[in-house]
This record gives structure tokens, C-alpha cells and sequence, in this order.
């Protein structure tokens, strides 16, 4: 792609130099593949008066018209996913349902069904501000999440058999022990990890780094623990003379105690995957799937393993497993935030946003200064359309400078340059 210097007059001081290409570890460049971001046409866009945030004081510059092609709404490998994990959850419902009845009944599953939404809620939540900076599509997290309550279910019901009497006998331990320490750690948590590779396969400009890894990972976890919650919850109900007791026994020690305990296992892999994925090397991602399947499957053991010294094992082992999780996932936020920043303070070098523009689209408080200007004018959609758009153009010239598959990344670029303008010329009409 063509280079073009910006016009004069047209670099804002307050933008740092576009050689300072690693704002962190999230992002790191290698020299030979950093390339200056694109040039903007010559007409610039003026923007009209009134009481705007500070980054839109300026002319802003117009894509030129052969870059205006349209987005396609979804890439074949994505609608082939989504389409596929659809018929896979529909026929995963088939036997995972008449599973649960059996083994719970109408009433158990009902009240168990009802109970698991409480813990499948906080970490919803918790998947939705994580992935608050750089949403995920929703159908993607659709098909993460079916994949975990149905697909990751139905799999791990067909595998638990086989791989009991192939590695049962080997192990030297008692049944009860190996199913529960080495049996459901090692297949649950390939069952779920297999829905991580399908969207890194198929959906790679999607999953293309740590913090989707672990949006997917939990969003699939969620849902895995949904389902098998409704199993002990419901159980708890069904094969009880006191199921009150015992079903408020069960909840507070996996929807109060635990409702991130699968999140944090699956999480682990994800975050691994995320990071090869960030390499954009299709080899390493595929060693990078059994690699992180190897903490997944420890720390599930281990919680399984927790014995008559339950709560003291909690306390020292699981507590500081949980605070190193939620510590990891405020540095990945951290980590994307600058990283956003850099790109965007890159293009604003080549002319394409003002200083004060980069500071509203990509610091926290920026943002929401922005979108109180926009909900006082009725346009907070269209705010919020642009402050994405804005993180992903700067996520896609993360993926040109890696380096691989660079054309087809360039030709992202431009497309999202003229949704840029679109969703600009949207928010300020």
C-alpha cells in the first residue's frame, strides 16, 4: 500500500512519534514488519459548531473513494461456524436433556435450571466488562456459549466412557479417585477447549489475541457450569429427604464459593491460545492448544482433589488462584487500552484523527465524556458505533504490523477507515 505523508499542518503536536510501537507487552512489533499507517485524501471533513467533546474541534480528513468497499457482515469461516455450532447444540439438546430429567426429574430440574442462572449471571457479567473495551459479536458468543452448556456436555458424555476404559486401568486408582481427579479434569476440559480452537480456526480475525481468549474461554465455562449445575442443583432436590438443606448446601459451595472455578480452568487456555493467536502463526496456535490444556487440566484437578481440609485448601490455594485471575485480567485491560492508544496516535501522525480525538477514543474517561455529549443529543448509538469502530481500526493495524497476511489486513484497514467516517458523519449530523 501506498504511503502518503500527511498535509502540512496536519500532525497535531501532542501525538507521539509513531516508532514508539510498543506501548506494551500486549503489542509488541518487530522492526522489520512496522510500516507507517496510511495517509487520508485530501478533502478534509469539516465538522460543524457546537458544544463537542474536545476531540472533535477539528477538520477531519476523507477517505479516498476507492476505499469505500463495504464490510461483509460475516466471513465464510464465521457463518460456517456459527451455522455448524448451531446444528451441533441442537443435536447436543437431545441427549444432554433427557440426561438431566433422568437424573433430576421435572421439579429438581426446574428449581436446579432456575438456581443456575444466579451463578451464570456474575460471570456473565464478568465476561461483559472484560470484554466492555473491544466487544466480541454476539454471535460469537452465542455459539461460545452453546458450545459450552450443550456441545461441551453432549462430548464429554461420548468421550467420559471411552477414556475411562482406556486410561482407567493404567492409572492404578481407585475408580471414584481417577474420575474425579483425572477423568473429568482432562475430558471436560478438552470438550470445552475443542470450542476455543473451532473460533480460533474459523473466526481468526476475531480471536486474535489474550483478551478474546479469555472472553470465549469464560463465555464458554459459563455455560458448562449452567448445565452441570443444573445436574447438582437439581439432583440435590430429587434424591434428598431434605432438599432444602441440601440444595442451599450445594448452591453456596458451587454458585457461591465457585461460580468461577470452571471459568478460571478454561480461562487458562484461552488466555494461552489468545497469546499464540497474537503471533498470528497458524502452527503455533495448534501446539499452543495442547500446551494450554496442561494448566486447565491442573487446576481442575486440583479442585477436585480438595478433601476433608476443603475450606483450609480454599482459603490458601483457591483465593490467591482466583486474585492472580482477576489481576490478570485488569493487566490485559490495562494492556489493551495502551495498545489502542498507539495505533490510534499512529493514525492520527498520518492525519487521521486530532491528539485530543485519540484521548476520547481511547482512555476510559474520554469515552465517557463522549458519550455524555452524545446521549445530550440523542445520538448515543452512534457514539458507541464509533467508539468501537475506532478499537477495532486499531486492533487491525496491530494485525498488519504482525507482519502476516498483510494485504488482506490493509484492505480491513481501508474498510474500516470509511466506517469510521460514516459513523462520524453519523454522530454529528
Amino acid at each position: 500500500m501506498t504511503s502518503f505523508e500527511p498535509p502540512p499542518g496536519r500532525r497535531d503536536p501532542d501525538v507521539r512519534s509513531p516508532q514508539q510501537a510498543n506501548p506494551s507487552w500486549l503489542g509488541q512489533v518487530q522492526p522489520q514488519h512496522y510500516r507507517p499507517a496510511p495517509g487520508p485524501g485530501h478533502a478534509p471533513l469539516q465538522l460543524p459548531p457546537g458544544n463537542r467533546p474536545d476531540g472533535f474541534t477539528r477538520a477531519q480528513p476523507v477517505l479516498p473513494p476507492a476505499a469505500t468497499a463495504p464490510r461483509a457482515r460475516a466471513s465464510a469461516g464465521v457463518a460456517a461456524l456459527v451455522l455448524g455450532g448451531g446444528l451441533l447444540a441442537f443435536v447436543s439438546l437431545f441427549l444432554v436433556l433427557p440426561y438431566l430429567l433422568e437424573n433430576t426429574g421435572p421439579g429438581g430440574f426446574v428449581v436446579g435450571f432456575v438456581a443456575s442462572l444466579l451463578p451464570l449471571g456474575s460471570v456473565l457479567l464478568a465476561v461483559r466488562y472484560i470484554d466492555r473495551w473491544e466487544p466480541e459479536p454476539k454471535r460469537l458468543l452465542l455459539f461460545a456459549f452453546a458450545w459450552g452448556a450443550l456441545v461441551s456436555v453432549a462430548v464429554t458424555m461420548l468421550i467420559q466412557p471411552v477414556f475411562s476404559l482406556a486410561a482407567g486401568p493404567a492409572s492404578g486408582l481407585d475408580y471414584r479417585t481417577f474420575a474425579v481427579t483425572v477423568q473429568a479434569p482432562v475430558v471436560e476440559e478438552f470438550a470445552k477447549s475443542l470450542g476455543l480452537l473451532l473460533l480460533l480456526v474459523f473466526a481468526r480475525k476475531q480471536f486474535d489475541g489474550p483478551v478474546d481468549g479469555v472472553v470465549f474461554a469464560f463465555t464458554i465455562a459459563g455455560g458448562f457450569a449452567f448445565t452441570e449445575n443444573i445436574l447438582y442443583f437439581g439432583r440435590a432436590i430429587a434424591g434428598s429427604s431434605t432438599p432444602g438443606t441440601d440444595l442451599a448446601v450445594v448452591f453456596f459451595l458451587r454458585g457461591v464459593m465457585s461460580p468461577f472455578a470452571h471459568a478460571i480452568f478454561t480461562g487458562s487456555t484461552g488466555l494461552i491460545l489468545g497469546l499464540a493467536a497474537r503471533r498470528w502463526h497458524f502452527g503455533l496456535t495448534l501446539v499452543a492448544f495442547p500446551v494450554g490444556l496442561v494448566p486447565a487440566m491442573l487446576l481442575h484437578s486440583g479442585w477436585n482433589s480438595m478433601g476433608q481440609d476443603f475450606f483450609a485448601q480454599y482459603l490458601l490455594v483457591q483465593v490467591p488462584i482466583f486474585l492472580l485471575a482477576v489481576l490478570v485480567v485488569v493487566l490485559l485491560r490495562v494492556a489493551e487500552r495502551r495498545l489502542t492508544r498507539q495505533r490510534l496516535q499512529e493514525y492520527a501522525a498520518a492525519g487521521w484523527f486530532t491528539g485530543p480525538e485519540v484521548t476520547m477514543l481511547a482512555t476510559p474517561a474520554g469515552r465517557r465524556s463522549a458519550r455524555r455529549w452524545a446521549r445530550s443529543i440523542g445520538r448515543a448509538q452512534q457514539m458507541k458505533a464509533f467508539l468501537h469502530a475506532a478499537t477495532r481500526l486499531a486492533f487491525i493495524r496491530q494485525r498488519i504490523l504482525s507482519g502476516r497476511d498483510v494485504p488482506a489486513h490493509q484492505l480491513d484497514e481501508q474498510q474500516q477507515l470509511a466506517e469510521i467516517r460514516a459513523l462520524r458523519d453519523a454522530v454529528l449530523r
